[in-house]
């Protein structure tokens, strides 16, 4: 994310488009994803070895097109309000990336021929060896799932959009750190128990990105001194 350097030899800052523009890519940038995948061989399966509907493949794609879902409405939300710099063009990069991931994960499903939800949260996840991270608990609601996956709550969500300036930029960056940290359980528990190649090489991507998004989200927050 560093900005090209000016005639003068000082960096110059990175120009972002306003949030409806922004809004407008991370639409496009999802139908793009969609779109070449339509028209792509999907990694080096054959006929008959499709991933069926309880393959890990499957419950990741399903479990990750929500958890970008969310990634990206709380990106947006920020883009649109923070006066911070850094934090924006943070938000940039999380909302375009990770809508055309959740664009992938839907063509994955489709290329399947497998229902775009299906079974519990992280279910998938219970033969890993990081299943104790992110279980399944017998009888928990949906919403307490989402919560063992790193999600935001309805309220959080709520206090966050109620606040401006620092405060709002430090309870996205506690909210997206904990909304990462959620995703990596799920990458990792992919590449155990994955064999198709794409979503092998896309879960791989996942953990090297966001770990790096981790820290950098960790740094901006002492930097603006965040104390939630």
């Amino acid at each position: 994310m560093t900005a090209p350097a000016t005639g003068d030899g000082r960096p110059s800052e990175r120009t972002l488009p306003p949030w409806w523009a922004v809004l407008l890519v991370v639409v496009a940038v999802a139908g793009v994803a969609f779109a070449i995948g339509r028209f792509s061989t999907f990694g080096a399966l054959g006929a008959g070895s499709v991933p069926t509907t309880d393959s890990p493949e499957a419950g990741f794609a399903r479990d990750m097109q929500v958890h970008h879902g969310q990634a990206v409405e709380m990106a947006m939300d920020i883009y649109r309000t923070t006066e911070n710099p850094d934090v924006r063009v943070l938000a940039y990069d999380i909302a375009t990336t990770q809508s055309a991931q959740k664009g992938e994960f839907y063509d994955w499903l489709v290329k399947w021929n497998l229902p775009q939800s299906g079974g519990k949260l992280m279910a998938w996840m219970d033969a890993a060896d990081t299943a104790h991270q992110h279980v399944a608990t017998p009888g928990a609601s949906e919403a307490e799932l989402m919560t063992q996956m790193g999600m935001a709550s309805p309220a959080e969500l709520a206090a966050m959009r109620a606040e401006t300036g620092t405060a709002a930029d430090c309870t996205f960056l506690r909210l997206m750190i904990r909304h990462h940290e959620g995703a990596l359980p799920m990458a990792q528990a992919l590449l155990q128990l994955g064999s198709e190649p794409r979503a092998l090489q896309v879960a791989q991507g996942v953990i090297d990105t966001q770990s790096a998004e981790i820290d950098l989200m960790t740094s901006l927050r002492r930097g603006l001194a965040c104390t939630d």
